[in-house]
């Protein structure tokens, strides 16, 4: 199974998101861009990769004991960026983002202990990303269009363990679809 730890934004957030992804549709060049769908939407703290089935109860368990270890913790969708010369578009976080890296450092090391084969540690910045490109990208009139935009602000209450199902059909644009094996809530109580 293909296998990633993630913060999962509400709906209302979500929606909020699409709007504002919607006016970034309209400039111009968007039309080159491969746009995310929201059923899409996350923050990806921990990517595991391709995980073997039997791997993931020892994955799940050391992802639950992380997350209790882990207080809630308020964010917000907020401004955004890019990277590879505008290959990725993303929108930004705001709020609590040493929590979040906390989490995400956590969630890297629930894999490496379950005997997961992570690629090299990279300080994590939290992003979510809203397209992505195959060539380069004057990526200025979005980030400019973005740097405004701010969601309502809530409270990070779980770490979502999902899997990923790569596109099959060979259909361009077609996207991966996205499904939750695991929820753990965060803190002492959960």
């Amino acid at each position: 199974m293909r296998l990633f730890a993630a913060v999962l934004p509400p709906e209302d957030v979500i929606r909020a998101l699409a709007a504002e992804v919607g006016e970034l549709r309209t400039l111009d060049g968007a039309d080159g861009m491969r746009w995310t769908e929201r059923a899409g939407w996350h923050f990806t703290l921990a990517f595991y990769g391709e995980v073997d089935e039997d791997t993931v109860p020892e994955l799940t368990a050391r992802l639950g004991r992380a997350a209790a270890r882990t207080e809630p913790f308020p964010l917000a969708l907020s401004g955004g960026g890019q990277f590879g010369r505008g290959r990725a578009l993303w929108a930004g976080a705001s709020g609590d983002l040493r929590t979040m890296r906390l989490l995400a450092e956590r969630s890297e090391a629930a894999g490496r202990k379950a005997g997961v084969e992570m690629d090299e540690h990279r300080r994590y910045k939290p992003h979510l990303t809203v397209a992505r490109s195959r060539d380069a990208v004057d990526a200025r009139p979005y980030l400019a269009a973005l740097e405004d935009f701010r969601s309502r602000t809530w409270t990070v209450e779980e770490l979502v363990l999902v899997r990923s199902h790569l596109p099959t059909s060979g259909v361009p644009g077609e996207q991966p679809r996205y499904e939750a094996v695991a929820r753990r809530p965060l803190g002492a109580a959960g």
